[in-house]
């Protein structure tokens, strides 16, 4: 260690006052020689005493560091082999080089040097592939953060088990509310009598709080129709696994006089604020309701949604109020707009079509100009030979333009309608959502988590069989003076027809009526039956989709493309095709997996309602309904959509369903 005074800092400073000093007594010597006598004196003393401190101080921190010296290694050894932080070097082929004693103690080995990776810690090796830093592994029942430095080939070893203990701990039981809704009770108890009703409320309460003192609920209800729970994620995590069998159990056990009460469940969880939470329990509940009801959705803050149950069909309204409500709602609307533009979904079936035209003859009605949006290049041979007939009707055929003529004419004051969809990406032009604030939804699929903003008017019936039953409704209530040609009638029925499948699935006693009105107004089904014909070579392509089926467990049965044929399929052939294999012997469930082009494959599914298609779907961001949906995957090959689509199913058959 330098001399104190050697320092630059301080040297200069120090030989500048001495130099001085010797000066000043030399100058004093020239006057007072005694004086200057005394002076030197005073100044070799004081100079023999600070050299005499400045190498005490000397020795003192010299010694101070040499023990510090000692001690700091003496720690850093007892950190290194004796603190409870593993410690590993290994070299480039993943053998074990050294580690600390805790590492080896944490094995019950005396040293792990020579030992391969593989057979010590078999999950460490991934991570020194990847490009990752630290990562969270269990090493015989013990929980460590591992921190990887690449470049030494080091390995830290932190033991977090009671760490992620008390994380475990905490969310699971972080406060979960619940709003569950009798889906049908004014329905069911219109017209009983009081101590019916009172059997019943009974029976409904006795089975909910046997279900809620089972797994630790607490449970309040607070309306005729309306209970509240408080639970936690453990018990949350409970009724997951169970598949919330309460669906199940009250709808097999609460029927009083041959009708029956089904469930509807709204869950929040995943925030600590109590109204967000309720706020998430309530739009879960109205997700839930939107859905048809008989089923539990769970919303989480990041958007994402699991649904259980609905496994039966929406139980159909038995009043047509809501129908005139919506009818007459409508027309107001209508007519406070300056011009209205009707768009369906991508690739339109029939039902959008059809619907399309319905409702155009609601806006010619109340005295306002129309336009229906389709994209010529995006429709299949069913609806060409449709629409070839609509041009026959050059008054109906000049109401269709391209999204891009939409756009031009749409104002401030322009009326939007979405028919047959309500989720932002299915529809023909999405920029129209964009532009045109005044929005009306007309759908019958179960609702989606991704959904048009703020619309003014929704009328989505789960229950009903097509978007042209829905219509077809609404036309009833229109005016008196409403007239229709046979053309706009046929295309209606056609679509409830194509939907149906011939009045054979999802059909209620409303659609026959929907259908009466329609032949009433002059629909032909001659005409219908012309349009729903199919060309031989398409006929001979669906059956080359068909003979490439593999049956699964549980009566499910996937048939795909040829992958080393380039060819594509129009959707309609898709989906018939799956219609086909649904009707074959012991298969309950139908996919079908095909290119639509050159970038998107597409997968049809259809069931008998054992099987919920629609979630099975809705996890490969599709919708549909119970018995009927569909899909589109981009940017990925027929294997690889197979792939996705069974591990989607192995995941419905284990448990929840997540959107």
């Amino acid at each position: 260690m330098p001399h104190f005074y050697e320092k630059p800092l301080f040297r200069y400073p120090v030989y500048t006052l001495i130099g001085l000093t010797t000066l000043s007594v030399m100058i004093i010597w020239g006057y007072q020689w005694f004086i200057g006598l005394f002076m030197t004196l005073l100044f070799g003393f004081s100079l023999f005493f600070l050299i005499k401190a400045d190498r005490q101080v000397k020795t003192e921190i010299e010694s101070y560091i040499s023990t510090l010296s000692y001690r700091l290694k003496r720690v850093g050894e007892e950190a290194l082999m004796e603190m409870p932080i593993g410690i590993m070097l290994v070299n480039d082929q993943y053998f074990i080089e050294w580690t600390n004693p805790y590492l080896a103690s944490l094995f019950d080995v005396d040293t792990l040097v020579g030992r391969s990776l593989n057979d010590v810690a078999e999950s460490l090796v991934p991570l020194l592939k990847q490009e990752v830093d630290s990562e969270i592994i269990t090493l015989h029942d013990r929980k460590f953060n591992v921190i990887i430095k690449r470049e030494e080939r080091l390995l830290y070893f932190f033991d977090v088990t009671e760490q992620k203990e008390i994380e475990k701990k905490y969310k699971g039981e972080r406060t979960v509310l619940a709003y569950i809704f009798l889906d049908n009770y004014d329905e069911v108890t219109q017209g009983m009598d009081d101590q019916t009703k009172s059997n019943l409320n009974s029976e409904v309460t006795s089975i909910l709080n046997k279900w809620a003192t089972e797994y630790g609920i607490f449970l309040k209800r607070i309306s005729s129709e309306r209970f509240i729970a408080v639970l936690n994620e453990n018990i949350l995590s409970q009724l997951e696994k169970s598949k919330f069998s309460i669906l199940d159990e009250v709808r097999e056990k609460a029927t009083v006089q041959n009708v029956s009460l089904t469930l509807s469940i709204g869950v929040g969880t995943g925030v600590i604020e109590l109204p967000e939470l309720g706020g998430l329990a309530q739009s879960s509940l109205d997700l839930a309701l939107g859905r048809g009801g008989d089923q539990v959705a769970i919303k989480q803050p990041n958007g994402k949604v699991k649904f259980f149950g609905g496994k039966t069909n929406p139980i159909e309204k038995r009043t047509r109020v809501r129908a005139r409500v919506i009818s007459h709602a409508l027309k107001e609307i209508i007519l406070e707009s300056d011009k209205i533009i009707i768009m369906g979904h991508k690739y339109p079936d029939m039902d959008a079509i059809g619907s399309s035209i319905g409702l155009l003859k609601v806006t010619q009605v109340n005295g306002k100009e129309g336009f229906i949006v389709l994209n010529q290049d995006e429709i299949d041979s069913g609806v060409q030979r449709l629409l070839e007939e609509v041009k026959k009707n050059s008054e109906l055929w000049s109401r269709f333009i391209t999204p891009e003529e939409a756009l031009e004419i749409a104002t401030d004051d322009t009326l939007l309608v979405v028919l047959d969809t309500h989720k932002p990406s299915l529809v023909i032009e999405e920029r129209l959502l964009n532009k045109i604030d005044n929005v009306v939804i007309i759908d019958h699929h179960r609702r989606g988590e991704e959904f048009i903003h703020d619309p003014l008017l929704v009328y989505m019936e789960p229950y009903a069989s097509s978007t042209a039953e829905l219509v077809t409704e609404l036309l009833e209530y229109q005016p008196k003076r409403l007239t229709m040609s046979m053309i706009e009638a046929t295309a209606l029925l056609a679509g409830i027809i194509v939907d149906t499948k011939s009045f054979t699935l999802r059909t209620g006693s409303r659609t026959f009526d929907a259908a009466s009105y329609l032949r009433a107004k002059g629909a032909d089904t001659i005409l219908v039956q012309k349009l729903l014909k199919e060309d031989l070579d398409l006929y001979v392509k669906r059956s080359k989709l068909i003979q490439n089926t593999t049956i699964l467990e549980n009566g499910i049965a996937i048939a795909k493309a040829d992958p080393l044929e380039d060819e594509w399929y129009e959707q309609v052939i898709i989906a018939q095709a799956a219609d086909t294999l649904l009707t074959m012997q012991n298969i309950l469930a139908s996919f079908v997996i095909a290119k639509r082009d050159e970038e998107t494959v597409a997968i049809s599914a259809r069931s008998l309602g054992d099987v919920n298609v629609q979630v099975i779907m809705e996890s490969l961001d599709g919708g549909g309904h119970l018995t009927n949906a569909a899909t589109q995957l981009k940017g990925i090959t027929i294997d690889e959509a197979e792939e996705r689509l069974i591990k989607a199913i192995q995941d419905y058959l284990e448990g929840g369903n997540e959107e």
